[in-house]
């Protein structure tokens, strides 16, 4: 069915907009806008959907602009409920709406208008309520728009079955677009340079950041498919972030930091189809929960600007003399630091809120409860591969590196000979807070399903605490296009290594590029590594790496069998 635009555009006042946006005072003069970045839904509930576009004005135009929203169960819209809204250049003409009065556990189709202008049709779906015989769920993170194609998007995009994409963090990137600078080799080849050229600081710069990924017509195809639930992890602000600063922030040449974050935080909350924060509530509380039925709850945790403290590096490693006064690193007094009880991650605020949403939830007689968390949370110890491998066999494989990384390579076979951890950004830098959340597992009587983004490499776990004690399962997603850690390392085998070395990881895979895939019924999850054969070009294929599978049994979940 064909919608009359001008029809649209005729019922202004028949609903309510959003937070951020307010009722349309009426229409305005014509003005040709586009729908560049496409259309996208996010923060579903059982009756709610956040739905959202950016209107594209006119070069030099600064005024506001009416813009009509219809949704409806019928894919020609021949249903329609339409409200009407006002943007403009305050919000960059983003415009977001919180669709109310739905029903559970459907789909629902949407699109915007202008004036003549209509955006494409969009797709989302509502949470269930009541009894839940199956939830399917894509998991992503990490999309470095110069590291290569958003296939894994696409594949989404195509998903026959689809209630929710998770989304775990590292949405866009801060970086410019220097020749050294990150994901820059495979930009320049492949003519995804970032906008703006330089790294994003102010609003404008976060703005246009944002815009630009939202152009990517794969990343569009998926918004288009099906509901977001998102949290930010590092790039969102700035790499390895934490309350206070950043690793890659320096105020003496960038600024006052906590300006530059409220800056990365307002672009965030224009862009991305999620509900604003409560009024009274920090912008950095971003931490929620989604009830699927009587099936699942997914709790999402803020892991970066609201409790983090500074991470640990492995040049915080200080020197102590020998045995035979040699200067040796003092890793007793690294780990010391380490260990220290003060370092934290969630604050007790939000791991109250934690334990009483796991306990609530099962209290309740759902089967699973998924922890949206961003970074790995399993011990990982960095493998000492000099102790797995003969010296003839690491030569020849270190043979066909290139100088500057085979410097880097020997120099962290030489760390991770002292036993410190692989990733320091990780739960393994914070091994206290970890502990507390794995005390509020057992306090809410609960083995989660954990997911974790970050790392740009699939990940498989299981997770126990300091006594032994099972306390979760755990599924990291690799990217969809940033560089994973063996790209550049040829046949180095890291992520078998990283298994051999570890007992909690059972699979690692740091070589594929792809998303998880994860269906929930009340009997079992079952989850799927799924892997692009390419970020380099198109036509690509899609393949499930590994499968594996957790029942649910009356102690909660049960084993990980692959399959």
């Amino acid at each position: 069915m064909e919608i009359d635009r001008r029809g649209l555009l005729g019922l202004f006042g028949a609903g309510t907009a959003s937070c951020a946006t307010v009722a349309g005072p009426g229409p305005v003069a014509a003005v040709e806008v586009r729908f560049d970045h496409g259309v996208a839904s996010g923060d579903p509930g059982p009756d709610s959907v956040v739905l959202w576009t950016r209107v594209t004005p006119p070069e030099g135009f600064d005024g506001s602009l009416p813009v009509v929203v219809a949704i409806g169960a019928s894919p020609d819209l021949a249903d329609a409920t339409i409200r009407t809204l006002t943007t403009g250049p305050d919000r960059d003409y983003t415009v977001k709406l919180v669709a109310g009065d739905l029903q559970p556990g459907r789909d629902y189709y949407f699109r915007f208008g202008v004036s003549e202008t209509v955006s494409p049709v969009g797709r989302t779906r509502t949470l269930p309520a009541g009894a839940t015989p199956e939830v399917t769920l894509a998991v992503v993170s990490c999309q470095l728009y110069p590291g290569g194609l958003f296939n894994a998007y696409d594949a989404i995009a195509g998903l026959e079955r689809l209630d929710a994409v998770v989304h775990l963090g590292d949405y866009i990137y801060e970086y410019g677009a220097e020749d050294d600078a990150y994901g820059m080799a495979t930009g320049r080849r492949l003519n995804r340079l970032p906008d703006p050229p330089h790294e994003i600081v102010s609003l404008a710069d976060y703005r246009r950041r944002h815009a630009q990924y939202k152009t990517d017509p794969d990343l569009q195809a998926a918004h288009a498919r099906g509901p977001f639930i998102c949290v930010w992890d590092d790039h969102e602000v700035t790499n390895d972030s934490w309350v206070s600063g950043a690793e890659n922030h320096q105020p003496e040449s960038e600024g006052d930091y906590a300006v530059r974050k409220a800056a990365a935080l307002r672009a965030y909350y224009e862009w991305m189809p999620i509900r604003e924060a409560a009024p009274g509530t920090l912008s950095e509380a971003i931490n929620r929960t989604f009830h699927f039925g009587d099936l699942a709850s997914l709790m999402m945790v803020e892991t970066r600007l609201t409790a983090r403290t500074a991470p640990l590096s492995y040049g915080d490693l200080t020197m102590k003399p020998g045995p035979d006064g040699t200067p040796v690193p003092d890793v007793e007094a690294f780990m010391a630091r380490r260990n220290d009880p003060a370092r934290e991650l969630l604050g007790d605020a939000q791991r109250t809120w934690l334990g009483q949403a796991l306990a609530g939830s099962r209290e309740a007689g759902r089967s699973w409860q998924i922890l949206g968390n961003q970074v790995v949370m399993a011990r990982v110890q960095g493998p000492d591969v000099t102790t797995m491998l003969p010296p003839a066999q690491i030569e020849r494989m270190m043979a066909g590196l290139t100088p500057e990384i085979r410097a880097q390579v020997e120099q962290v076979i030489g760390l991770f000979k002292l036993g410190v951890p692989f990733n320091l950004d990780a739960w393994d830098g914070f091994p206290a807070a970890r502990e507390r959340l794995y005390r509020t597992f057992a306090e809410a009587g609960v083995q989660p399903l954990v997911l974790a983004g970050d790392s740009h490499a699939f990940w498989v776990n299981e997770l126990h605490d300091d006594a032994g004690d099972r306390r979760a399962v755990e599924f990291g997603t690799s990217a969809v296009s940033s560089p994973s850690p063996a790209d550049s390392l040829g046949n180095l085998p890291l992520g078998l290594a990283l298994s051999a070395a570890n007992e909690e990881v059972v699979f690692c895979d740091q070589a594929s590029k792809g998303f998880v895939l994860m269906t929930l019924t009340p009997e079992r999850a079952d989850v799927a590594l799924m892997a692009v054969s390419t970020i380099f070009a198109k036509p690509y294929e899609l393949k499930a790496v590994k499968r594996y599978r957790v029942d649910q049994t009356p102690a909660g979940a049960g084993a990980l069998i692959e399959v």
